[in-house]
């Protein structure tokens, strides 16, 4: 049996589904079935029951699981020491940043541009997604660092997190808008068309959450990827945005009033990485680096 076919076999029970699988290990999903075939022709023993909705392992197929996932971190230790004794980076290092995140003050950009140039044999793969898919690809492995919102969900204890921006999530309002005074409550905004990041994002999730806490669902009415989009929609009079705290004077710029909300909402930024498995070496050395970066900027913050 060969390496891949146990990293295909153990993907395939993480997802419970060959279609998905193959998408991840950017196989077709007949090559990919086939591959199972092979291995279980091998070992003698069907490994996956695929009479279900959902792919699953058999009683050999589990007994199984926990071997080939060692053998696999095993070849990869293996690799990692062998590059780290000879003082090689090299590989790919996988990294995923919520929406406009290299464009805004955590300066991501130069922190890549000084590492490729330090490192020129390593890849370097850049993905924006949302908050929550992303926490759940570092959590697979699929990514191996990412600066992500916090949605306020329990924290996977196997993944490590930076807190690198801390500020107020609050309400935004035309700027002519005298409905509100300087503060409004949660309940207060139930019946209230809001203006708010998608689905998935840091702040959603944080609103989402305690709106549940407080026994009723969000009105949300209009939806943007960045903040900037938010204000303007609420300088319109389309709603009340739900935003990151802005200052006096960077609101009246945007044509919005701030209005603080109780109870308080936090708006967290955070740099994860799976903390609970060794990191490959070039993964480890860039980590470090945005660690220094974005320690030294959060604390110019404070």
């Amino acid at each position: 049996m060969e390496l891949r076919q146990l990293r295909y076999f153990v993907t395939v029970v993480e997802e419970a589904n060959f279609t998905r699988a193959a998408a991840r290990l950017h196989l077709t999903q007949p090559g990919l079935s086939a591959q199972i075939r092979q291995l279980e022709k091998e070992v003698g023993q069907p490994l996956l029951d695929r009479s279900g909705r959902s792919v699953t392992p058999t009683a050999t197929g589990t007994a199984v699981l926990p071997h080939a996932r060692a053998a696999l971190q095993a070849a990869q230790q293996i690799s990692h020491t062998v590059d780290e004794f000879s003082g090689l980076l090299r590989g790919q290092v996988r990294i995923g940043l919520i929406s406009g995140a290299a464009l805004g003050e955590v300066d991501i950009a130069a922190v890549l541009t000084t590492f490729h140039r330090d490192h020129p044999q390593v890849g370097i793969s850049l993905t924006e997604d949302t908050s929550e898919r992303m926490m759940a690809a570092v959590g697979r492995g699929d990514l191996d660092i990412a600066l992500v919102a916090l949605t306020g969900a329990e924290p996977d204890p196997g993944v490590g997190a930076d807190i690198v921006f801390d500020t107020r999530i609050n309400a935004a309002v035309a700027a002519d808008d005298h409905e509100f005074g300087s503060r409004t409550t949660l309940s207060e905004l139930r019946e209230r068309p809001l203006i708010c990041l998608s689905r998935g994002t840091g702040i959603r999730g944080v609103l989402e959450r305690a709106c549940a806490a407080a026994g009723f669902e969000p009105r949300v009415e209009f939806e943007a990827a960045a903040p900037p989009l938010l204000l303007r929609l609420a300088a319109g009079g389309l709603g009340v945005a739900v935003v990151p705290d802005l200052s006096p004077a960077q609101a009246a710029a945007a044509g919005v009033r701030m209005v603080e909300i109780e109870p308080e909402l936090r708006g967290r930024l955070a740099l994860t990485w799976r903390a609970d498995r060794p990191a490959a070496p070039a993964a480890k050395v860039l980590l470090g680096q945005l660690r220094i970066a974005l320690a030294t900027r959060h604390q110019g913050t404070d």
